[in-house]
């Protein structure tokens, strides 16, 4: 344990590119023996790690998926929201190697890496027998661990490319490796882990264990945008992960009958999630979201006590003049059809239960009465919109004589911009041992079912990709009454894309997609035209991780 503790000591060090002085004499008296005295110290340092994958997997990590992409923007709303062009930056595609959002997720990834190697080395020594448990177990924790360093590997890949491989934490600095080493070292664990996880049962419910189909439907992630990580198309082996997690060689697993269990405060006990963190009141909270995405006097509205920011909002789907926007992509809101019971306003009924997914159109309180603004239209009814622009400067004497003069970009928001996303449920305060009672979904079966489609399209059976996109599209309609299901003549590549977009807005993992199918920066959409540079594929390692490490090099155009 001592050893351990300096040496990830040193590795964050490294990472982050601080210093850190520790105090030798407590901890030459450490080792896993004093360290580990029950159970529930072992159970501590598992779950360590995956605490800090609860904070990676939300706020700068999901701002770099979405808002570079075509249906989230944070826009300037008058006074609030420029921060020096930060978003302007990211909607745009002309980030830098300084930017906050993308050393946060270098630092984050590796930090990942390391909570995990370090609690693995110190399970992976330990006498299990000590505390009842059984060398099964021992291999089981061990197996988790080398799981969740394949998932924050997956990620870095993801995000930068090639990263450095570390299979422990006295490695010094090591550079880069490439994309292909990295893949391989996900691949290698991955693949080790499934023979070796628990298989989820039926009825099991989910608490943030991984398990055997967890392992697998990361495989599948890695091999389904190879294309984009190591430039080797491998849909067919995603294929044949994803056809055998549906068929239940990895555990059981169904889709959800309705199309917010997976969301809602009982989804632990949802047949849809492979993988989700847990998430409870006052101890590990799924809450990231909630300050960005709503307006200041949202309380009201949810019948909360909680503050919010007035940041986060869809891209928009109407012109100010209310004409629909025709490009391919974006127009998020109105790629949903009007009688899917996602789009309506949410509405708590109760005992946990809820309908709608979205905040639009006039804001009212539980009781009816009209919520009202305190910036652009302070004292006056808040009417959230569809659209980008200064409406309140339209008019005899203001800046704009007719809606038709009005622009529509990325600094022209107002208070009321945007509708509102609400995939997590928020109870009143009648009710308020239900907040955050909602795990957050890491990995769910319709994810397996859409990756299964999309490559049985791609391979040219667009009959078995219709079957299977149509039995998760069902329960989004009453009665399964369906009114534009997918057909084998209407799917393309953009109605591929609707697809993810529409079942897994504000997931984040937009970004993704796009580069998967060469239309991250080549499209475009609202106020973004194509930035037209495959360098940006790849988000650049940040100046102050090169400056801790001078072995790291730089991605190419940057």
């Amino acid at each position: 344990m001592k050893k351990i503790i300096y040496l990830l000591a040193a590795f964050l060090l490294i990472v982050q590119g601080g210093c850190t002085k520790l105090d030798q004499e407590f901890y030459s008296q450490v080792t896993p023996e004093t360290f580990f005295q029950s159970k529930k110290d072992v159970l501590a340092a598992l779950n360590r790690p995956f605490t800090h994958a609860r904070w990676y997997m939300g706020s700068d990590r999901w701002k770099l998926q979405e808002v570079t992409a075509d249906a989230f923007a944070i826009t300037t709303k008058g006074r609030h929201w420029y921060n020096g062009g930060e978003n302007e930056r990211y909607h745009y595609h002309r980030w830098t190697a300084d930017e906050n959002w993308i050393w946060e997720t270098w630092r984050g990834t590796l930090m990942g890496i390391s909570l995990a190697l370090d609690a693995k080395n110190d399970l992976s020594k330990l006498d299990y027998s000590r505390f009842a448990l059984t060398p099964a177990d021992r291999d089981a924790h061990v197996s988790q661990l080398n799981t969740l360093v394949a998932y924050f590997y997956l990620r870095g890949l993801d995000f930068f490319g090639g990263l450095p491989v570390f299979e422990s934490l006295d490695q010094g600095a090591l550079p880069r490796s490439t994309d292909q080493q990295v893949f391989d070292h996900i691949e290698r664990l991955l693949k080790d882990a499934m023979t070796k996880l628990p298989a989820k049962t039926a009825g099991q419910r989910e608490e943030g264990v991984l398990k055997k189909a967890a392992a697998a439907a990361m495989l599948a992630q890695l091999y389904f945008n190879a294309e984009a990580y190591i430039r080797k198309p491998m849909f067919n082996e995603c294929q044949q992960l994803c056809r055998d997690i549906v068929d239940g060689k990895y555990g059981a697993y169904s889709l959800d009958a309705t199309w917010n269990g997976p969301h809602g405060f009982r989804n632990d006990i949802s047949p849809e999630i492979i993988w989700s963190i847990p998430s409870e009141f006052n101890k590990l909270q799924y809450d990231w979201f909630f300050a960005d995405f709503y307006h200041y006097n949202t309380r009201q509205f949810l019948d909360t006590d909680m503050g919010a920011n007035n940041g986060l909002h869809l891209t928009p789907s109407r012109a100010p003049d209310g004409t629909l926007y025709t490009t391919r992509l974006g127009v998020p809101f109105e790629k949903f059809a009007a009688t899917d019971l996602r789009k309506k306003v949410f509405r708590y009924q109760g005992s946990g239960n809820y309908e709608g997914m979205f905040i639009f159109g006039p804001m009212l309180t539980r009781a009816g009465a009209p919520i009202t603004g305190g910036e652009e239209y302070n004292g006056q009814p808040l009417v959230f919109r569809d659209q980008v622009a200064r409406f309140s400067e339209v008019g005899p004497g203001k800046k704009y004589a007719s809606i038709a003069d009005l622009p529509s970009k990325m600094s022209e928001g107002e208070e009321n911009t945007g509708v509102r996303l609400v995939k997590v449920p928020i109870p009143p305060l009648s009710e308020n041992t239900l907040r955050w009672g909602a795990d957050m979904p890491v990995i769910r079966l319709a994810e397996i079912y859409y990756m299964l489609a999309e490559c049985q399209w791609r391979n040219g059976d667009a009959a078995s990709a219709v079957t299977l996109i149509n039995a998760v599209r069902k329960r989004n309609f009453t009665g399964g009454a369906d009114p534009n299901p997918a057909t084998v003549a209407n799917l393309d590549a953009y109605r591929m894309l609707d697809e993810w977009l529409v079942e897994f807005l504000g997931e984040g993992r937009r970004r993704t997609d796009l580069i998967r199918f060469k239309k991250f920066t080549t499209e475009t959409w609202w106020d973004h035209v194509a930035s037209a540079g495959d360098h940006l594929n790849r988000f650049p390692v940040p100046n102050r991780a090169i400056s801790g490490n001078n072995s790291l090099k730089q991605n190419p155009g940057y």
